[in-house]
């Protein structure tokens, strides 16, 4: 195999590997999978999240992920801090209300990555969302009287 022959075939496993995994984010179905850029604006959008929170990508890439905190944490800045904490430590994780397209709560399960280039320079996040409600709920609970 000639070393042009080796670089095409190098190329191609390359783009038949981005296509797999871009199958398998957006077939994961139960937890929201998005990047943002630095700024915390929305620039992927997976089924997974469209299902979560109720928006379409088209309809919600380029804008800010605040949308999904309620006002209270809004008002506190806690977008912007987790985004802060997860490029300074390394990784946020938390658990919190968060809100749909429809205005309705939800309680979530999050977590954020910083996103590095090939040089160290931050270039966005990697967020995961996964609805906790139900688990959530049990965990939160007063017991049931019948128990």
């Amino acid at each position: 195999m000639t070393s042009e022959s080796k670089t095409s075939a190098v190329h191609k496993a390359l783009r038949a590997s981005e296509q797999q995994f871009q199958l398998l984010v957006q077939g994961v179905k139960d937890y929201a999978i998005f990047m943002l850029d630095r700024q915390g604006r929305i620039t992927t959008w997976n089924s997974g999240a469209e299902r979560i929170k109720g928006y379409r990508a088209e309809e919600i890439i380029g804008e800010h992920f605040s949308r999904f905190y309620t006002q209270e944490d809004q008002r506190e800045g806690v977008p912007m801090r987790s985004l802060l904490r997860a490029a300074t430590e390394g990784r946020h994780e938390a658990e919190g209300w968060r809100i749909r397209k429809d205005g309705s709560r939800f309680r979530a399960s999050v977590v954020i990555d910083p996103i590095h280039d090939d040089a160290g320079k931050l270039i966005g996040f990697a967020k995961v969302t996964r609805d906790a409600g139900d688990g959530w709920q049990s965990r939160n609970s007063w017991p049931n009287a019948s128990s």
